[in-house]
């Protein structure tokens, strides 16, 4: 299941949205979370999974790579659904002649949270799989640039995070090669019951932390004897600078927005 988490890769593929300004992905990003979120009716989800398909199809990634993605929460995805199916009051589903504990309210909640956890997932996604950690850390930074005036290191903020996302995909496969060499020795992280998997897990934790501290101080090194040095002091070979085609995104996603509101007013 490790090995499906895709979260933080990055695919180069000459693509509309890659040729996108990062500011412009993450403006947008943000904006159709607030969309997702806004949703209340079968038109508008209707209408926000078919922009999400088509961002889909506009970064030229593979749909198998955002379904690959949502594997490992779809237990998360399935157990909330069940939870929300019987513990939602309202009015009770016939099946058979027989009442079941089952409610329609539930029925049409749980579809609801479903959907919404798969476009926040396949969203966040389409943002790291079109954009190379570079220039998130610059579109990153230039977003949090007003707030540097009020003492914030927005540079290093933007430099941490872009860094953690970066080696999530390193991480998966320093665990996946920990656990291999302990299934050598004779480890099994898949027989037993849920306790006995996760106490299996426990002495693998020790061999990760040390191997990411070790990544960590390697990584501190080399940018030191590079003689690194965040913020304004910084070049950058290539300068981020929106485009018209930034202005296109926006307005789609205007007409998009606005379209969205006027089917949460009027159905």
């Amino acid at each position: 299941m490790l090995k499906d988490i895709t979260l933080g890769q990055y695919f180069p593929v000459n693509s509309s949205l890659h040729r996108l300004d990062p500011r412009t992905k993450i403006i947008l990003l943000i904006f159709l979370i607030v969309a997702i979120f806004l949703a209340n009716n079968p038109a508008s989800y209707i209408l926000v999974t078919a922009f999400t398909l088509l961002m889909i199809g506009l970064s030229g990634v593979p749909l198998k790579m955002y379904l690959r993605g949502l594997k490992p929460i779809w237990f998360v995805i399935i157990f909330t659904a069940v939870l929300n199916i019987f513990l939602t009051p309202g009015t009770k589903i016939y099946a058979w002649g027989y009442e079941t504990p089952m409610t329609w309210e539930g029925l049409f909640l749980a579809g609801k949270m479903a959907l919404r956890l798969v476009l926040l997932i396949t969203a966040s996604s389409a943002l790291t799989y079109t954009t190379s950690p570079i220039a998130l850390t610059d579109g990153i930074e230039k977003l949090l640039k007003p707030f540097s005036k009020l003492g914030l290191p927005t540079y290093e903020l933007a430099m941490m995070m872009s860094i953690a996302i970066r080696f999530i995909p390193t991480l998966i496969e320093e665990t996946e090669k920990i656990m291999k060499a302990q299934k050598a020795r004779g480890a099994d992280f898949e027989n037993g019951s849920i306790l006995r998997r996760v106490k299996a897990l426990a002495p693998m934790l020790v061999p990760l932390f040390i191997s990411a501290f070790r990544r960590a101080d390697e990584l501190a090194i080399a940018m030191e004897s590079r003689c690194y040095q965040g913020g304004a002091v910084r070049t950058r070979l290539h300068e981020i600078r929106f485009r018209k085609q930034d202005a296109w995104a926006m307005v789609i996603f205007l007409l998009f927005f606005a379209a969205l509101i006027t089917l949460k007013m009027f159905f």
